[in-house]
């Protein structure tokens, strides 16, 4: 294998008895989840943790989502009240995240390193879905950080290879179960306040909980950076028409050199979006330009994505 290449291993029982093997011993792994590949490491190894946010340049104020089995695992680690139950009930497992009050030292303790959550007295928690992701965990025995498998504010990758271009050498090991499905990470909800967008749209929600988007006056749950997601090239949003100098992401009736949809279906798009702006950032053209998406269901996860890409 090459120096500058990491070890890509297809799903399987003999790869996820290795990727947990490097996870007991306190290395990192690229892994797939139903929304995008995430980079792994016990969260509660402060070192392993360390070295999730070297490899990404992630700044240390970003807090990560950690991935558990089920919600047994995730009260161990948090204080439930009645509506997160409810959402944990209808969603989990699934692309949802909440952001719960850590569990404290008097009744046990949570057990996680402090950088998992940058010092606050909140955790993201949630329980995946995919079957690599779930079987780590369960092959690992450990509750699992695990951003996205990107360099910090890159585009999120939705494939093992996209991984590798991104990190290198970085990441040792990669589990390649294919192209992920969702496309775009989890919605994450506080309380009653959606803090990220995501495949758990608000109408789902709202068929729990009166849930309402909002915002923190801080970073309090991963994904909120201003400037996230971002390409390399400058990036022009609601395109119906590609200048000379740009590659055109199309998206239903506005054909282009990609596109994220031909029928206007949004999870179709959701699930194309990070994969178009990938090969839209390896093309021979100087920028991108990205075709509207209406601003409903999953639609608002999308363009919450490109509006942070576009920002430079």
């Amino acid at each position: 294998m090459s120096a500058q290449l990491p070890e890509i291993r297809r799903y399987g029982t003999a790869a996820v008895a290795a990727a947990a093997a490097a996870i007991r011993a306190g290395g990192i792994v690229a892994v797939p989840t139903e929304t995008v590949y995430g980079l792994a490491a016990d969260a509660r190894d402060s070192a392993a943790v360390a070295r999730i946010y070297a490899a990404k340049g992630r700044p240390s104020f970003n807090p990560l989502i950690v991935h558990v089995l089920d919600l047994a695992a995730a009260e161990r680690l948090a204080v439930f009240d009645d509506d997160a139950r409810a959402l944990a009930a209808r969603f989990w497992p699934g692309p949802l995240t909440l952001v719960l009050p850590l569990r404290g030292q008097a009744s046990g303790g949570a057990g996680v390193a402090s950088l998992v959550t940058a010092g606050l007295d909140t955790i993201a928690l949630r329980v995946p879905a995919h079957r690599a992701m779930r079987a780590l965990l369960a092959a690992s025995g450990a509750p699992l950080a695990a951003p996205s498998a990107n360099t910090s504010n890159a585009i999120s990758p939705t494939r093992a290879e996209h991984v590798a271009a991104s990190l290198g050498a970085a990441v040792p090991l990669i589990l390649d179960d294919g192209a992920t499905e969702a496309g775009v990470e989890s919605t994450i909800v506080a309380g009653r306040t959606i803090l990220r967008p995501g495949p758990v749209t608000a109408e789902r929600l709202g068929e729990v909980l009166a849930v309402a988007p909002g915002t923190t006056a801080h970073v309090s749950a991963p994904g909120q950076l201003a400037t996230h997601y971002a390409p390399r090239k400058p990036l022009r949003l609601a395109a119906m028409t590609a200048d000379a100098d740009e590659w055109l992401i199309g998206y239903g009736a506005v054909a282009g050199d990609d596109t994220l949809s031909a029928t206007g279906d949004p999870v179709e798009a959701a699930a194309r979006l990070f994969d178009a702006l990938h090969r839209a950032d390896a093309s021979a053209r100087a920028r991108i330009a990205v075709a509207p998406v209406p601003e409903a269901g999953v639609g608002v996860a999308i363009n919450d994505r490109l509006r942070r890409a576009a920002r430079r």
